[in-house]
């Protein structure tokens, strides 16, 4: 029976997985579905998936051969004159699932193709584990191993012929007690850090960074299945740049002009005193509307990815999210300049619908 209920509990999970995939561009685009994610789950309105199962009768109801009747009579007796109106549309069927944020990269990884990131080979954070490798007559009590202790006190009393088949007691002594030595492993993690960095002048308003904010969950997501740890920093910037939490970056609104070349300083000196090169895959993602304040600092901004970033990350991004206020030339500049080098992504993100594509644009490199 639990053989059968684990059987049947898989193939549900294969159709649940079948209609994730199949509306996974209608979930990237949804912005509520990332509040509603916990730790390690994600809860997702799956719709129409219909469970076969019984349905009962009224109990006023006779059984099939009950009650007065003649051949040919209908089984289920009609009630009310039909005179009702007819209602409109489709029933809604939605089912709540929880689905692992595993899982989740791994659908998204299958649907969009993404490559599975390599981390850079010499950026890896060493850290130990005990591992068990064999058996010692001392030790402290805490690792004494149970089995092997009885066994050598079986040993020694058959040896001796103090043992009897008719009164089987064992009695372990000092002598016979077996303990588990251990050694540190040094254990190779391979972490990351992702850092956003995001325009907040005027034109940059609420549905723009709701763009942000969806791409970023979706990045998140398939950056952690590859990474055993992963951190996240936030950097805001109109004309000045600075740091600050997740909330503060998604709903800081300012005005005034604007100058990215701040914000790339900031990510550079980041970089640098927090996250290097010889021990972190770093993952720069900026995102603005590609109105910049002059042509100086468009140049000051190549001059500082060339030098300063581009050398140092395993890949930066750049989302220029349409708005009605931005010129939109920064990202033709960057195309010209820094655009084929081969850990630079570039991305035209016009609305939610877009954010599909931005991602396979975005983590397609498998960087």
């Amino acid at each position: 029976m639990s053989l059968k209920i684990k059987q049947d509990h898989a193939r549900f999970r294969d159709i649940v997985r079948g209609r994730i995939k199949n509306n996974l561009r209608k979930y990237v685009q949804k912005g509520e579905m990332i509040g509603r994610k916990g730790k390690d789950f994600i809860t997702i309105p799956v719709p129409t998936i219909d469970i076969p199962h019984f349905r009962f009768g009224e109990k006023q109801q006779g059984g099939v051969a009950q009650g007065d009747g003649q051949p040919g009579d209908p089984l289920s007796a009609g009630q009310g004159d039909g005179t009702g109106q007819a209602g409109q549309g489709e029933g809604h069927h939605l089912l709540e699932v929880d689905v692992s944020l595993d899982e989740l990269a791994e659908i998204l990884g299958e649907e969009l193709q993404l490559p599975r990131i390599e981390p850079r080979g010499r950026d890896r954070i060493v850290t130990t584990k005990l591992k068990y490798t064999g058996i010692s007559p001392s030790g402290p009590e805490s690792l004494r191993h149970f089995k092997r202790t009885y066994k050598q006190a079986l040993r020694r009393q058959i040896a001796s012929g103090a043992y009897s088949w008719k009164k089987p007691v064992i009695v372990p002594m000092r002598e016979d007690r077996r303990y588990r030595t251990w050694k540190q492993v040094p254990l190779p993690e391979t972490n990351a850090v992702v850092i956003y960095m995001m325009d907040v002048s005027g034109s940059m308003g609420d549905e723009q960074k709701e763009v942000v904010r969806i791409e970023s969950f979706w990045i998140d997501t398939w950056l952690r299945r590859h990474y055993k740890g992963l951190e996240t920093r936030y950097v805001i910037h109109d004309a000045v740049a600075r740091e600050v939490d997740r909330e503060t970056f998604f709903h800081t609104r300012e005005s005034g002009g604007t100058m990215i070349s701040s914000a790339y300083k900031l990510c550079r000196e980041i970089i640098d005193t927090d996250y290097g090169a010889a021990a972190w895959n770093v993952y720069p993602f900026h995102f603005s509307d590609g109105d910049n304040w002059s042509a100086d600092d468009t140049r000051l901004c190549v001059d500082l990815l060339r030098t300063g970033i581009l050398p140092n990350v395993n890949l930066f991004c750049y989302g220029q999210v349409e708005s009605p206020y931005g010129s939109g030339q920064f990202i033709k500049d960057l195309r010209e300049t820094v655009g084929p080098q081969e850990n630079v992504a570039l991305s035209e993100i016009a609305d939610k619908e877009a954010i599909y594509g931005s991602i396979k644009q975005f983590l397609g490199k498998g960087k």
